[in-house]
């Protein structure tokens, strides 16, 4: 069922004019499955032939001072400052965007170290097709960079317990140290609503069976 689903998806990206770039978003809340199913997507893609750059949003994170000027529990301060959208637009999506350089950088910052990073250039093909996952990639500074976008669902109490698996945090939704990220979610999805804005909605709930909530 996932293959099947990954093929179906990676034969609805759109093939790019002349030779600009085509910019694929895979958006969700946090454990949604955003970079496991971008990196499979890609796999899929490139056996089509298909030139393809992987990016992550989580490559462009603000420091740490500016990421938690409002509290380290703060859903505002996630919704707000959590990551650096000038870089985003101005290293990775307006390049490879319509009649861009396509002289692009993957990453602006080091989640670890806090370093602020600045890689050399790269230059992609001709038609090449960006794949880029990350968080709130339909708010206003992104929605209109993207030529294809998918919104990965999932219920929040199944997303808890894979950021429990996966990062040591607590499990219930509800705690006060997950709702920063919970919280956030709903001022993301009141203020942009991204489900209209998605080329395609999938329910990754069970990720071993996805199913499209919406297609073209």
């Amino acid at each position: 069922m996932r293959s099947k689903l990954l093929q179906q998806v990676a034969d609805l990206v759109p093939t790019a004019v002349g030779d600009d770039c085509v910019r694929v978003g895979i958006d969700g809340p946090d454990a949604a499955g955003k970079t496991t199913f971008a990196d499979e997507l890609a796999d899929v893609l490139r056996s089509l032939g298909r030139h393809v750059i992987r990016v992550s949003v989580d490559d462009f994170h603000n420091v740490r001072d500016l990421r938690y000027r409002r509290g380290r529990l703060s859903p505002e301060g996630f919704w707000l400052d959590a990551f650096n959208y000038d870089r985003l637009r101005s290293d990775v999506l307006d390049p490879l965007g319509p009649a861009g350089s396509r002289r692009y950088r993957r990453a602006a910052h080091d989640l670890t170290t806090d370093r602020v990073l600045t890689p050399p250039y790269e230059t992609a093909t001709p038609n090449a097709v960006l794949v880029a996952d990350g968080l709130f990639l339909h708010r206003d500074e992104l929605a209109t960079c993207w030529d294809f976008s998918i919104l990965l669902t999932v219920p929040f109490d199944v997303t808890t317990q894979r950021m429990a698996t996966r990062d040591g945090t607590n499990p219930d939704p509800n705690h006060p140290t997950i709702q920063r990220y919970i919280a956030a979610q709903h001022l993301y999805t009141n203020a942009c609503d991204p489900h209209s804005l998605a080329t395609l909605i999938i329910d990754n709930t069970t990720p071993e069976t996805p199913h499209l909530v919406r297609c073209p």
